[in-house]
């Protein structure tokens, strides 16, 4: 009983979010929301379901990546920008979570859990980012570029006109202020590398 109770619970949320698939069907951003679908389906082990029912369920279940979506709309054509404008009043998306429009962000984000996070930044693809996580100004104009496979965890801030290298893990609660070299892990305050291309080491940064 219990089951079914909450079998038709989910189905009843879904059918309740339905009408957001309208976007999708409008927007000329399809390509970008499909890489981000594909790659939350695959982090959450959903490889049975198609495209389109995994982005129904992510929008029904992850406020975080409705965020991302409405994100992608309104980065896109008229026509869907409008519409999300009406819609996100009926479904609005994580409260806590900042997604600054005019950011470039390549496909792929995966937000975990993401509340009380504000990304201000040029993202490339598949990156990661947690929750209470600030990417932002130092000042007026200068603000950070992240690179590809960058995973910002928990409680950490990166600060400033700094790169962020490819394939780089920002640890928990660091502060980053000063540019991070591709293949690296950095912890701390101010961040310094604790790994190198897999290698330990115990480096500031330039």
């Amino acid at each position: 009983m219990k089951d079914f109770i909450k079998h038709t619970f989910k189905t009843v949320q879904m059918a309740w979010f339905v009408p957001l698939l309208i976007l999708y069907g409008l927007t000329n951003a399809r390509s970008l929301i499909v890489a981000d679908v594909q790659r939350w389906a695959t982090l959450m082990s959903w490889a049975n379901l198609s495209t389109q029912k995994s982005l129904l369920r992510l929008l029904a279940e992850c406020p975080e990546f409705r965020n991302l979506y409405y994100y992608r709309v309104d980065r896109s054509n008229l026509a869907a920008r409008l519409s999300m404008h009406v819609l996100k009043k009926f479904y609005p998306g994580c409260a806590t979570l900042f997604i600054d429009r005019t950011c470039d962000i390549g496909p792929g984000l995966f937000l975990q859990h993401a509340f009380s996070t504000i990304i201000m930044a040029d993202l490339g693809e598949n990156c990661w980012i947690n929750q209470q996580v600030t990417i932002g100004y130092r000042d007026k104009s200068s603000r950070p570029w992240i690179g590809d496979n960058v995973r910002i965890t928990a409680g950490a801030k990166v600060i400033g006109g700094i790169k962020i290298g490819n394939n780089v893990t920002v640890g928990a609660n660091a502060v980053v202020i000063k540019n991070v070299p591709d293949n690296c892990v950095v912890v701390g305050v101010p961040a310094y590398i604790v790994r190198r291309n897999g290698v330990k080491v115990r480096e500031e940064l330039a």
